[in-house]
């Protein structure tokens, strides 16, 4: 090896190619066929290979960190969506800057301007985003669960078939009082598996039971079944618009005697790590969390010119396990 520090012509050596053919694997050209790729990232990795990020930014105009904008790390599901954002970034040789949005989108992006990142995943909640008139210019937004805008790419979870998935399950089960815990009105994924549910209902001729509102925590979970209890009545089967407000609805209906799945029956959303050490172990619509993050991280990097037609839709799965059963009578 040249000096103390591996070279690119140490590694294009090492490879057996030329040093252009290491750049281009470098800066992620699509110029480069899988097998040169992956010997020369063999090769990269037996050298001890650290790319220079100033070096990088100055010929690529690239500093090699993306933003991560987000309102709050307080919800389960942002925090694996951030996770998987930021596994998908290492894997394409870039840093994650974190921004919160905090009282001041417009100083949130200001933040991410100043870092001089490559582009923007706005994680989750992009409510606030969709009602800025102005972005920042240049700056490339890749916007997780949003309703349609131009202005940036959209990748989302199929919220909507995962909700229909979870509510025809229990409909084929023999429920026909379903209620729904949904997540925030301003929530754009909440309002995506409320309609799942309600077209569920709808496609096999039952009205809809009623919808009482959380914040997404177990704590609020826990007060929507006190609030369906006294106002509505709970029904025989829950579909909760995420894990966390689940996993308070067993508690509070363990506090009124009621058993699951015996009583009452619950699915959530997300399959969280835990959620299958729930007692009972929940039955969920699993997340492709990773999935997620590689498509949003792909699609600030990949070369492409119309943000306004890339728009991905990731599969959603259910999971099903000892929460739910026929109801008792």
């Amino acid at each position: 090896m040249s000096g103390n520090r591996p070279s690119m012509a140490d590694v294009a050596a090492l490879a057996g190619v030329s040093a252009q053919t290491v750049s281009r694997v470098v800066n992620q050209s699509p110029r480069v066929d899988p097998a040169t790729r992956e010997r020369v990232e063999r090769a990269m990795r037996e050298a001890d290979y650290r790319l220079h990020r100033a070096a990088r930014a100055l010929r690529t105009g690239r500093t090699g960190t993306i933003g991560a904008l987000v309102s709050t790390l307080a919800s389960v599901g942002n925090s694996l969506m951030l996770e998987a954002v930021v596994a998908a970034a290492a894997a394409r040789d870039h840093d994650v800057a974190l921004v919160t949005i905090g009282d001041s989108l417009p100083d949130a992006l200001a933040r991410l301007r100043d870092l001089a990142v490559d582009g923007v995943v706005v994680i989750n909640e992009a409510s606030s985003l969709a009602h800025t008139t102005a972005l920042p210019p240049g700056l490339r937004f890749a916007v997780v669960d949003s309703p349609p805008d131009d202005r940036y790419v959209r990748i989302e979870t199929d919220h909507a078939g995962g909700a229909a998935a979870a509510t025809t399950h229990l409909i084929e089960l023999g429920h026909r009082a379903i209620s729904h815990i949904a997540g925030p009105e301003s929530s754009y994924a909440a309002s995506e598996r409320e309609r799942g549910w309600r077209d569920a209902l709808a496609a096999h001729r039952l009205a809809a039971g009623a919808v009482v509102r959380g914040e997404w925590s177990s704590a609020s979970g826990h007060r929507a079944v006190g609030a369906l209890a006294d106002r509505h009545g709970i029904g025989t089967a829950l579909f909760v618009a995420n894990d966390q407000m689940a996993l308070g609805a067993l508690r509070a209906l363990s506090e009124r005697g009621l058993r699951v799945p015996d009583d009452v029956s619950v699915v959530g959303f997300d399959d969280v790590a835990d959620a299958a050490n729930f007692r009972p172990p929940l039955s969920t619509v699993r997340q492709h969390f990773g999935e997620l993050g590689e498509r949003a991280v792909s699609s600030l990097l990949d070369d492409t010119d119309d943000v306004s037609a890339s728009y991905s839709k990731v599969r959603s799965s259910l999971v099903i396990r000892a929460s739910t059963s026929p109801p008792a009578h």
